[in-house]
């Protein structure tokens, strides 16, 4: 039916008959990546909502729930797809990572990386504000909406999975760093080599005396 019809969002049980919630979704995601999916389940452990929000999906809701918080989790769901028609700035470029929010494609070093849409949303808004900390209720809110703005669970999920596909070593960043108690920054490796080595510094002054004059 997926491959046949057009849907605004899919509602999935983890806990459904057959081959079960979590292999549907990764049918899903192989078939239609940027599809909103919505997981249900009447388990609220971490375990089985990283391993829902690991393989791509959009939301989860604990039973029980009332059908207003549905109806409005559907909503917000849908209003991040992005319009077909949205015309937005060219290419994001930092270091080897390239961005192009007009056709949603992102690679590095000229090789495309395969995001989901949570993921390209996520590092289209980071490399916006490269340079910058975004706090992570700013993101949260930016990708998911206002309702999630303590859901610091979902970024986590997320940003693991960014690192295993934008850097070389995930276990040490060099793009997606994590500024602690704030939120996240999008850097540029260069700059930061820049930094630390001290180019633009003034390097003539390497052993200063007391009185603040340089030793020759």
């Amino acid at each position: 039916m997926l491959r046949a019809a057009i849907f605004d969002a899919i509602l999935l049980d983890i806990n459904m008959p057959g081959i079960g919630g979590i292999e549907t979704l990764r049918r899903i995601r192989s078939v239609s990546p940027q599809l909103p999916v919505l997981m249900l389940s009447v388990r609220d452990g971490e375990q089985e909502k990283v391993e829902a929000l690991e393989l791509g999906a959009d939301d989860y809701v604990t039973k029980p729930f009332s059908t207003r918080e549905l109806i409005a989790r559907i909503r917000t769901a849908v209003r991040r797809v992005p319009e077909p028609a949205r015309v937005e700035s060219g290419w994001l470029e930092v270091g080897e990572i390239r961005l192009d929010p007009v056709r949603r494609l992102v690679t590095k070093r000229g090789e495309p990386i395969h995001l989901t849409r949570t993921e390209f949303n996520i590092l289209h808004f980071l490399m916006s504000r490269a340079g910058r900390v975004v706090p992570s209720s700013k993101l949260l809110t930016a990708v998911w909406g206002g309702n999630y703005r303590g859901e610091i669970e979902y970024l986590r999920v997320y940003v693991y999975q960014l690192r295993k596909k934008i850097e070389d070593d995930p276990s040490n960043p060099v793009y997606l760093l994590t500024d602690i108690y704030m939120g996240y920054r999008f850097a540029d490796p260069q700059a930061l080599d820049d930094d630390e080595t001290g180019v633009g510094a003034d390097l003539s002054c390497l052993q200063p005396e007391r009185n603040g004059a340089c030793l020759t």
